[in-house]
């Protein structure tokens, strides 16, 4: 992929390959992505490093640049604290989401990049509304801009799936922390 200097840099969340790949595509038209992995949720460290790895591995053979950040679960389960037994799409995962985009926009500010956005908003099971807001706190909390895109709409989910069955990408069976595991969720 040619990278147009005259773009804006904007840093892309990702929560993995799979999510990541119709986002960063979308987002080429009018930026230059930069994608990064801050994902402490991830439970356990194997499923964390094989997202990871994935991600590593799709962003080399296409010659994305990226970011890692380093994984800090206890960090995260600090901040969780009390949240628990929260169902998916409650308070956690809203809190889950402020921690990880509040990462991101702080390495945003340190990179001085001015604009940031995450992949969250291609899962249909996510309320992006939710991940809007996260992603406004974090930005006013930085003084940059957060760039909200449903990218679930006009069918980016079917597009993502595509490019994921396309490049043989690892797809998990759950969010990523270790209270999203459902009972009839098997770890391989």
């Amino acid at each position: 992929m040619e990278r147009n200097s005259s773009k804006e840099k904007i840093l892309l969340h990702a929560c993995c390959a799979v999510c990541m790949a119709y986002p960063f595509e979308l987002l080429s038209q009018a930026y230059e992505p930069v994608v990064f992995f801050s994902n402490p949720n991830i439970y356990p460290e194997e499923e964390y490093l094989r997202r990871r790895d994935e991600l590593i591995r799709y962003c080399e053979e296409n010659n994305f640049e990226y970011i890692i950040d380093d994984y800090e679960p206890q960090k995260w389960y600090e901040y969780v604290k009390g949240l628990e037994r929260e169902p998916e799409k409650g308070l956690r995962c809203n809190k889950c989401f402020l921690y990880r985009l509040d990462r991101t926009a702080q390495k945003a500010k340190a990179l001085g990049v001015k604009y940031f956005t995450t992949t969250l908003m291609v899962s249909p099971h996510k309320v992006s509304k939710n991940i809007f807001e996260a992603g406004n706190i974090a930005a006013q909390n930085y003084g940059l801009n957060f760039v909200e895109n449903d990218f679930k709409k006009q069918n980016g989910f079917l597009k993502t799936m595509e490019i994921a069955k396309k490049n043989d990408f690892y797809r998990q069976q759950y969010c990523g922390c270790e209270f999203s595991i459902r009972k009839e969720t098997v770890l391989n």
